[in-house]
Order: structure tokens, then C-alpha cells, then sequence
């Protein structure tokens, strides 16, 4: 060992390249990076579930305002319209114009809340499994290529 190394206090594993460090401190490294990697895989899935949940919820929140607003549509505001329409024509045809006109506003909600929940669908997160598959396959080519 050079007198400049000692004098810098740089220990062995700093200097020296991956093929000359000794084994417990190539283990050593493996560990720390493995822990570091491990780390990193979970965060990722911790946010893809985050916004997973976040989009269920916003579908789910659809469901319900669509079926709120089916209930609503049939109550006061219903009346108005069927009341405002008998004018020109007979109750019963009022009546029905402005149920049909409710439904469709409601399957465009319940539409749009069923996208939202398949968008959220499944429950996993696929990038952060699709990132440790390639981890784990870069590792494989890393053991291959280090052997004798």
C-alpha cells in the first residue's frame, strides 16, 4: 500500500476496484445496495397505489352523484319541469320527457364513474413489480457475468 494512501485515511474499499475488494466487503456493498433498492421499489409502489386509490375514489365518488342525482331528479325540481311542460301538452307526456332527460344525464355519470374505477383497476402496483422484475433479471446478468 502507498504511504500517500495511508496518509489520506481513503480505506481499501474507496480505493480499490470491485474485483479486488474482499468478499465480506463486496457482501457488505451488496447488502447496503440490495436494502437501498428495496427501499426505492416499495416508494414507487407506495405512490402507484396512491394514485390508484385516488382514481377509485373519484369513480366511486361519480357512482354516487349519479345515483344522487337519479333520486333528486324524481323529487322537487321534477315537479317544476313537469308542471312548466303541461302547459303545452298533456301531464303524463311532461312527465315523461323529463324522466328520460334525467336518465341520460345519470348514465353519462355512471358512465363516466365505471371508467374511472377500471383506470384504477387492478389494485397493484404494475410499475413498481414491472421495475423489480427488471431489477431482479439485471442482477441475474450481473451474477452470470462476475463467475469464474
Amino acid at each position: 500500500m502507498a504511504t500517500s494512501d495511508l496518509q489520506s485515511g481513503a480505506s481499501y474499499s474507496q480505493r480499490a476496484p470491485a474485483s479486488e475488494k474482499p468478499l465480506a466487503e463486496l457482501g457488505s456493498d451488496l447488502a447496503r445496495q440490495m436494502t437501498s433498492l428495496v427501499h426505492h421499489e416499495i416508494e414507487l409502489a407506495k405512490a402507484e397505489m396512491s394514485e390508484k386509490g385516488k382514481r377509485a375514489g373519484m369513480g366511486a365518488g361519480m357512482f354516487g352523484a349519479s345515483g344522487a342525482l337519479t333520486a333528486f331528479a324524481f323529487g322537487c325540481v321534477t315537479a317544476c319541469f313537469v308542471a312548466a311542460l303541461q302547459l303545452a301538452m298533456p301531464v303524463w307526456l311532461a312527465a315523461l320527457i323529463v324522466a328520460v332527460a334525467y336518465l341520460a344525464a345519470a348514465g353519462v355519470l355512471a358512465w363516466s364513474g365505471r371508467r374511472q374505477i377500471r383506470r384504477a383497476t387492478p389494485p397493484v402496483p404494475e410499475e413498481a413489480v414491472e421495475s423489480t422484475k427488471e431489477d431482479v433479471e439485471w442482477l441475474k446478468t450481473q451474477a452470470k457475468s462476475a463467475r469464474p
